[in-house]
């Protein structure tokens, strides 16, 4: 059975392509590969963001807010048909804990609840519980398909701690217009070539073996969010366009 909700802390780091390598070939004294990344494989993800006609959803996102939640869309393939599975998820983020909450539903479904509010016959509990909640956000919110992010992650989990979980994210692509799922990923690149964005995810503390491996290695946390970081070169490039036309000048 998929997760449906769970609570978890995240920190972010950005790392270049040597602290990259480095720190994956030291992991494998205390981790194992997600058993997604069949044969140390990366696996996909897909994802459309819902948002206002204004951004009002990033915007507050942005604004380092004690509570915030964003809607999305979410494949791990690209869906040839409506019969194909996705993940429709409301995450919360509530003074640094993220909660995500979760349901499996088909393309079709999932379209005929987010468009038509026709909602999906479940028969579990939890199902129903999370449905009633993005029934609510959609009741408070007026938002649309806005912005597509794709990207390709490596993912690790502690075998130990199986709470403690690593995720590199790299050639993360993002575009604001053809905003369909099943037209596949395209767009612009979020980050630089050779470049991976780091998120730990766990519900208590940082291993000191993991703490002392990034010491080494010289990676520091930093503030990255894939939606907000996309949203702040939208609004440069929109400014941009903005004092060309002023000018008088040709936008190519």
């Amino acid at each position: 059975m998929a997760i449906k909700s769970f609570k978890r802390y995240e920190k972010k780091y950005l790392l270049n392509k040597t602290q990259y390598d480095d720190l994956v070939e030291r992991l494998s004294e205390y981790m194992d590969s997600d058993e997604h990344c069949k044969d140390g494989k990366n696996y996909s993800i897909y994802n459309m963001y819902y948002d206002t006609a204004d951004n009002q959803v990033i915007r507050h996102s942005i604004s380092k807010p004690y509570y915030k939640e964003k809607l999305r869309l979410r494949s791990y393939k690209v869906p040839r048909s409506l019969n194909d599975k996705v993940f429709l998820e409301l995450k919360k983020k509530i003074n640094g804990i993220v909660n995500k909450r979760r349901v499996v539903l088909t393309l079709g479904e999932a379209y005929n609840f987010l468009n038509s509010r026709i909602r999906p016959n479940k028969t579990d509990y939890i199902s129903n519980q999370v449905l009633n909640e993005i029934e609510y956000y959609l009741d408070n919110n007026e938002v649309y398909p806005t912005v597509y992010i794709g990207y390709s992650r490596k993912a690790f989990f502690c075998r130990t701690d199986k709470n403690f979980r690593l995720t590199f994210d790299s050639k993360i692509t993002t575009r604001r217009s053809g905003l369909s799922l099943e037209l596949g990923n395209f767009g612009e690149q979020l980050l630089e070539e050779e470049q991976y964005l780091m998120e730990v995810k766990i519900l208590g503390a940082i291993p000191l073996w993991f703490v002392e491996i990034l010491s080494d290695l010289k990676i520091y946390s930093a503030k990255f969010s894939k939606y907000g970081n996309e949203y702040m070169r939208y609004c440069l490039n929109k400014n941009q366009n903005k004092n060309i036309e002023a000018r008088g000048e040709k936008i190519c």
